[in-house]
């Protein structure tokens, strides 16, 4: 029988970008685009929240994530719940914690948030274990927890770099340093590791930030060799620019933010030439934790609209 935690907590994003409200409508300006004109395709639309009267393809299924208290995090927690699965996640903010807890069960699903920072073991340790005991196992392990930076190597603190490292690279590590276990036990598992299309396309202000994503995807194809025999896959995703709080900068008005979205799509995005929506990732994380990759692991997988296939030059506050 399931189990319920009663614990609470919150989410690891941070906004990367440095940008303002000048800047975002300039953007815009320049590429001479309105919102109206480019909206978010139907395609494009969020994952669906309920769960009653569904079969779903984790039904049953024991779902982990990190930093799911909005975001890409948020979208796939609700995603796994609606296909049946039971979601534990954490974060650093407890009220919106709460509040995605409350949307998956009130929609029929079932999750437990459970605060922790992944940048401190003893936390994450106590958070994946609780998850096994809740839900009796570990069969997904989604370790999406991250932060971003926006300064030139010489502008950014010691302690700024620090934080970007141990939130992106060692928090994945303590995540899978916990979860396998737990898998090694069960006889096998999936573990899927947020990386970034950053990771293969920098820019100028993102020495940090690169430079933990592509430590994740290193981490990713070690771990992959580590317990491929033992039933565990691992795999990595890097995500393009998504429409999530992690990339809007705080003060820009829905308005001008539905404008500049399209704009930076046009001047950023080679091929579909627009950002991504948090549930089109959802949907990724979804199929490479699903049985239809058997066969892969200790691989990197962009789901970035054609923007690490392309040239275009990344505008310099880009996320």
């Amino acid at each position: 029988m399931t189990q319920h935690t009663n614990a609470r907590s919150t989410s690891t994003n941070t906004t990367p970008s440095g940008l303002g409200r000048r800047s975002f409508l300039g953007g815009a300006a320049a590429a001479g685009m309105t919102g109206a004109a480019f909206g978010t395709p139907a395609h494009a639309a969020g994952v669906r929240t309920g769960t009653r009267g569904r079969g779903g393809r984790f039904r049953g299924k024991s779902v982990l994530i990190t930093g799911a208290t909005s975001g890409i995090g948020r979208a796939t927690a609700i995603a796994f719940a609606a296909e049946g699965a039971h979601v534990g996640f954490c974060g650093r903010r407890a009220e919106s914690g709460r509040a995605v807890e409350r949307e998956i069960r009130d929609a029929g699903g079932e999750a437990t948030y459970i605060q922790a920072d992944v940048r401190v073991a003893d936390q994450v340790q106590r958070f994946v274990d609780r998850v096994a005991s809740t839900y009796g196992g570990i069969d997904v392990a989604f370790n999406n927890a991250g932060v971003g930076s926006g300064k030139l190597p010489h502008e950014m603190s010691v302690e700024e770099w620090d934080n970007v490292q141990a939130t992106n690279a060692r928090g994945v590590f303590l995540a899978i340093k916990y979860e396998v276990p737990h898998m090694l036990r069960a006889g096998g598992g999936v573990i899927i590791c947020t990386s970034s299309s950053a990771a293969e396309q920098a820019r100028p202000n993102g020495a940090a930030y690169t430079a933990s994503k592509r430590a994740v995807q290193g981490v990713v194809k070690a771990a992959a060799l580590a317990y491929g025999t033992k039933g565990i896959r691992v795999n990595a995703l890097l995500p393009g620019t998504t429409d999530t709080p992690f990339v809007r900068p705080p003060g820009i008005a829905d308005g001008d933010w539905a404008t500049y979205k399209p704009a930076f799509g046009r001047l950023n995005i080679d091929g579909l030439e627009r950002m991504a929506e948090a549930g089109e990732i959802a949907r990724a994380v979804l199929g490479l934790a699903s049985d239809d990759f058997p066969y892969m692991t200790g691989s990197s997988v962009a789901v970035d609209g054609g923007s690490t296939a392309g040239r275009k030059m990344i505008h310099p506050g880009a996320p």
